[in-house]
């Protein structure tokens, strides 16, 4: 009899990760289907190269900011100017003295769970603006460039650039940490996501 109360006990939890788990990855993509990452790969791990890698983000934000400043499809508008992205952040490599060369691309690339300053982002796959420097073999800075939410100063600002980018109450509560249970949601998020990978290899 214990036995049997345990395997529907066991039945009954599994059902409800399972549910969970699809609530949960159903949330982490209808975020990301509204977010563009940003991920600016140093050429090295070196002082010089990390700090480069800082100029680097910072002409690729600016860049990018006037590209999508009104944009009706931001993705669209980065696709379609990649090149004058590269040569930002080439202009601002030249600057720095370095003879390294910026790539620029724009695809899916799978992030882990990320806590930022005024928000945080569940692991999953996210459409990302990558720039990659010289050979790119070293740490990486990443933050959101749609919504423009890498240098928002505050939680105000923050929130009202998502707003403007259609995220819904819901959706900035969960990335604010606000929303109830968030961090399991994130935790479920991730496992998910390992699963996934494990019977793609």
């Amino acid at each position: 009899m214990k036995k049997k109360v345990f395997g529907v006990v066991l039945m009954i939890l599994a059902v409800s990760v399972l549910l969970g788990g699809f609530c949960a990855g159903r949330e982490q993509q209808a975020l990301a289907d509204k977010l563009i990452r940003l991920h600016v790969v140093a050429n090295s791990d070196s002082e010089a190269d990390q700090a480069i890698k800082l100029q680097v983000r910072d002409a690729v934000l600016d860049e990018t900011q006037q590209l999508l400043d009104g944009a009706a499809d931001p993705r669209k508008a980065l696709a379609d100017n990649l090149d004058r992205i590269e040569a930002a952040a080439n202009r601002a490599l030249a600057a720095a003295g370095s003879a390294d060369h910026a790539a620029a691309s724009l695809g899916e690339e799978m992030f882990p769970t990320r806590e930022y300053e005024t928000f945080s982002l569940p692991a999953g796959a996210y459409t990302a603006l990558r720039v990659t420097i010289g050979a790119g073999e070293g740490h990486n800075w990443w933050c959101v460039v749609f919504p423009s939410l890498c240098m928002s100063a505050s939680m105000e600002e923050m929130e009202a650039a998502a707003q403007a980018a259609g995220l819904t109450e819901g959706e900035i509560k969960l990335i604010t940490e606000e929303s109830e249970g968030y961090v399991l949601k994130f935790k479920t998020m991730e496992w998910l996501q390992r699963l996934k990978e494990f019977f793609e290899d």
